[in-house]
């Protein structure tokens, strides 16, 4: 009878009821949802031999042409590099670079002759390469302050701007930092027979540098007056907005080998044309074994010649054709029979689980 009892106290909510529910509540399980379970409606595809094959034929048929075309657009490119850096150190000086290029009373003038190997149509872009400078490195990429770039307000703030932060005197430097105390310095000049080919050097920054990062109610001051002089000055009367080859420069690149726009040419050259670029050897490459080049280059829809973005397309598109083939060749010669897709998780009726 006692048993009975508790039998009847339990199926009609008595105190075994009471603990269950208890038991309930105190469980970490979180509350059954299809969302915390993953068993939202989803796309869950399977791969089966035939959307694989087709799949890895699509991407090759689609990559290998636009990777001919890219070959195509950049064999267009016809570019002229020369490396001036070591050529234009005096004979006598060629075991002592670093003495040469610190010494202000020897001529850092040099003449180069360079031959056009193939028709350049205009514009003729203009720039200037530099190897093994690392523009990327931590303490020269901080070595800026934007807000003193682009707010007149703030051209005394110099900081995060070490070691270029003020003269000697105590006097704030703007632009301040180790970038813009950097600015490349070598300039070019050329002429072909008797003729001046002038280089435009307008809007060679990126427009919105020009209008959002630096001021045009800023203007240099105190820039390069101390003892050591880093690279090219600036005209204190022109505002940094229209400084563009500082610009061009403190947009710092991320390989230690780069290149930067100079200006443009607006004149065709034809092949075998002889330029006469007559330059100033002044930026010091010698202390940290840098090299410098001279480069001379047009341009296609594509951009500047670049083999590695056609390349890239023709070997990611050849080896999908040769793996649609391959898997191709192992289903007709060992073909493996799939199984029943009824009994997949996400198939299964719920009231089956």
């Amino acid at each position: 009878m006692m048993m009975d009892a508790v039998a009847a106290g339990t199926s009609n909510g008595g105190p075994g009821a009471d603990g269950d529910a208890a038991r309930r509540n105190n469980t970490r399980m979180p509350k059954y949802s299809k969302f915390t379970q993953q068993e939202l409606p989803a796309c869950k595809p399977i791969l089966t031999p035939k959307w694989v094959v087709s799949v890895f034929f699509l991407v090759g048929v689609v990559f290998v042409p636009v990777g001919v075309v890219s070959l195509l657009a950049a064999q267009d490119v016809v570019e002229i590099i020369d490396r001036y850096d070591h050529a234009c150190v005096p004979p006598n000086m060629t075991d002592n670079k670093l003495a040469y290029i610190q010494n202000e009373t020897i001529p850092k003038d040099c003449t180069r002759t360079l031959t056009v190997t193939k028709e350049m149509k205009q514009p003729i872009y203009v720039y200037y390469q530099l190897d093994n400078f690392y523009q990327n490195h931590r303490r020269y990429v901080k070595s800026r302050n934007d807000a003193q770039l682009r707010d007149y307000k703030k051209s005394n703030t110099t900081t995060s701007c070490d070691p270029e932060r003020f003269t000697a005197d105590g006097k704030p430097i703007v632009p301040c930092g180790l970038i813009a105390w950097s600015l490349f310095n070598d300039t070019y000049s050329f002429t072909r027979g008797k003729d001046n080919l002038t280089v435009d050097k307008k809007d060679i920054s990126w427009k919105s540098d020009r209008e959002h990062k630096f001021a045009n109610n800023v203007y240099p001051s105190n820039f390069q007056n101390g003892a050591l002089i880093g690279g090219k000055k600036l005209n204190s009367s022109i505002p940094l907005s229209e400084q563009e080859d500082l610009i061009v420069w403190m947009r710092t690149a991320a390989l230690p080998t780069f290149r930067k726009l100079y200006g443009r040419i607006y004149v065709d050259l034809k092949a075998n044309d002889t330029i006469i670029v007559r330059l100033s050897n002044n930026y010091n490459t010698y202390s940290f074994g840098g090299k410098k080049k001279l480069v001379l280059s047009t341009a296609t829809w594509l951009g500047g010649k670049n083999d590695f973005l056609g390349f890239a397309y023709l070997i990611v598109g050849g080896l999908s054709i040769f793996l649609a083939f391959a898997f191709t060749l192992l289903y007709l010669i060992k073909p493996r029979k799939l199984g029943d897709h009824n009994y997949l998780s996400w198939n299964r009726h719920p009231a089956g689980r």
